[in-house]
């Protein structure tokens, strides 16, 4: 199940002036039919707690890896630690290994001041796989320079060094186990006796063969004051090597040995300590207790790592964003996704659910669509709209096994794992104003005209462009005007939209066409003589655009003999005058007024010679 604020862990860890440590944490899960073993040595001589003669280590030390017959190595990690801050070039059978990160923790003594102690690790799989079972030789790690500059490490008797690998490896015979691998540095003394960790996000599915493993430095056998290991809050031993009142002390348990001085690399099992349903294991540690004289002793102990294996056959949904389509001026948006069922111990079931966030705002919810094997994936798709009231800049998550508001509903190996998040920009389109284009009315209020032209007056980049009737037709690609250079306008004023491309959108810009009456052009002369040409007062401009007008036609004798209108042209007879209506008119000079009745122009007056 899912949560957005749910932390992995959660360290309880007791505060003290006189410490400084880096909290252990969750470094590498394994979940598959996996188990671990561990190997290594120490570079001191003695235990320090007895030999006080001595305050150096050894330049090298071995140790067999014995890994099992018919496995396969997952991963190994070479972990080195110390007095002082570190070396952080080792070399394992004269090899050498570069540090991949060094932790450091202080301890403030009384008597010497500030003593740092150190543990390095770095990825040596592709070493360990490829030698394989060998005796392997650790060497180069020197301190002797920190041990001289400070003598508190000797006269405190914690001068020490030692290595240790961690070995994950597969055996198709196992259960389906979850190894994790926590680590970090800690301490315990007479300063901080007592330290609880909490490690959640466990789930426990089957207790049989639970185990816990640990990592530490600096244990002594016979400093055993109150020293105690506790798993939810049940003591554990593992006599004779590891008693209930001394845990470190100087042991390895794969190999059996007390002789680990001044470390320890020790596993328990914890069958009896977790049930199953449990989903944490509370891990504390305790030091200090008085002599036989009242006088407080403690052990310094340093935890370095922590790895437990438990039977926990679950899924483990995470989810991967592979592409959003944005379409241009349009907050619809496509999500192209896959969900993964990688490093899972179980199938994730078929109907999970899926939720879709825009900035925190849910905006839609799916879910898969068939079960997910361990190791595979299914590829979805889905088309959000993203509210108008989000800016356009906005993060989108994608959440699987989540039902919308945070909550899931299959219990998952890691619940904190399940999104995915892309920072995206919506394609707003800006719609650029043009200048309009005029054109002379040709009658009814149309006109023809070049759309074309409005190209000079923009950058075009030299990509493709067209016109269409409507911002909707543009948006989707129908419509376009096919001869832009001849259009003539259905209606005035009339918009027009024009689209430039412009990857990975378009420009859109508008312009308006407005139809203009121009001065019309009157003939000097015509011939009603019905040959069919120039048999009328044809005035060119004037019939169908200016509507409203008037004309007068006058003989040279000032006689009013024609007066006609938008649907009466002269068509050479007079029909003014109870002497002349209807009559054909002879040859000669007559005088027009012509009222356009528009307020942009004047009345126009003048003659024209009618020739029979």
């Amino acid at each position: 199940m899912f949560r957005f604020f749910k932390h992995v862990f959660l360290f309880n860890l007791l505060a003290s002036s006189f410490a400084f440590s880096q909290e252990i944490t969750l470094f590498q899960q394994f979940n598959g039919r996996y188990d671990y073993l561990a190997f290594g040595n120490t570079l001191n001589r003695f235990e320090n707690n007895i030999e006080r003669d001595f305050c150096d280590i050894l330049s090298e030390s071995q140790a067999e890896l014995l890994i099992p017959a018919n496995t396969q190595i997952i991963a190994a990690y070479l972990y080195w630690a110390g007095s002082g801050e570190g070396d952080p070039e080792v070399s394992l059978n004269n090899q050498t290994i570069i540090a991949d990160e060094t932790y450091l923790i202080e301890f403030d003594d009384p008597n010497y001041g500030v003593l740092p102690y150190f543990s390095s690790y770095t990825d040596i799989t592709n070493l360990i796989t490829t030698i394989g079972n060998a005796t392997y030789t650790f060497s180069n790690l020197d301190i002797s320079e920190t041990l001289e500059n400070n003598v508190g490490y000797c006269a405190n008797r914690t001068n020490f060094a030692g290595w240790c690998v961690y070995v994950i490896y597969e055996d198709i015979n196992f259960p389906l186990n979850q190894v994790n691998l926590f680590q970090g540095l800690d301490i315990i003394n007479r300063n901080i006796r007592e330290k609880t960790i909490i490690l959640d996000n466990v789930n426990v599915l089957d207790n049989e063969g639970a185990k816990i493993g640990f990592l530490a430095w600096e244990g002594d056998s016979l400093l055993n004051y109150g020293e105690s290991l506790l798993i939810n809050n049940n003591i554990i031993s593992n006599p004779p090597l590891n008693p209930a009142n001394n845990a470190f002390n100087g042991t390895n348990t794969f190999t059996n040995s007390s002789d680990f001085y001044n470390g320890d690399i020790d596993a328990y099992d914890i069958q009896n300590n977790i049930t199953i349903g449990d989903t944490s294991v509370e891990i504390k540690l305790t030091t200090g207790d008085l002599d036989i004289n009242g006088n407080l002793q403690a052990d310094l102990i340093i935890i370095n790592n922590i790895i437990t294996v438990l039977n926990s056959q679950l899924p483990d949904a995470t989810v991967q964003i592979n592409a959003i389509d944005l379409e241009c001026s349009n907050r619809q948006i496509i999500i192209d996704y896959t969900v993964f069922n990688n490093n899972s111990t179980e199938f994730l079931p078929g109907n999970t659910p899926i939720a879709f966030y825009a900035d925190n705002v849910l905006v839609g919810t799916s879910q898969t669509t068939n079960q997910i094997d361990i190791g595979g994936f299914e590829i979805g798709q889905t088309t959000l709209t993203i509210p108008d009231d989000l800016p356009n800049e906005i993060s989108i998550t994608v959440v699987v096994d989540d039902i919308g508001d945070g909550t899931g509903i299959v219990t998952e190996l890691n619940e904190l794992n399940n999104l995915a998040s892309q920072d995206i920009q919506l394609l707003e389109i800006e719609i650029i104003p043009l200048l309009p284009l005029t054109s002379c009315d040709e009658g009814f209020n149309k006109a023809y005209f070049d759309l074309t032209i409005q190209l000079d007056a923009i950058n075009t980049n030299g990509e493709p462009t067209t016109f269409y009737l409507t911002l909707e037709d543009l948006q989707n690609d129908s419509n376009e005007i096919l001869n832009p250079s001849y259009f003539q306008n259905t209606t005035e004023p009339q918009s027009i939209y024009l689209k430039v491309e412009n990857h990975p959108c378009y420009d859109t810009y508008y312009f308006n066409l407005f139809v203009e009456n121009c001065p019309p052009q009157i003939p000097q002369v015509f011939t009603p003589n019905n040959d069919g040409y120039n048999d009328w007062f044809n005035i060119q401009g004037l019939y169908d655009i200016f509507e409203n007008h008037q004309l007068l036609i006058y003989n040279r004798y000032g006689t009013l003999i024609f007066e006609g209108n938008n649907d009466t042209p002269w068509m050479g007879k007079a029909n003014k005058g109870l002497n002349n209506t209807g009559k054909i008119l002879p040859t000669g000079t007559y005088f027009f007024v012509l009222y356009l009745n528009d307020n942009n122009y004047k009345t126009q007056t003048g003659w024209v010679y009618l020739n029979r």
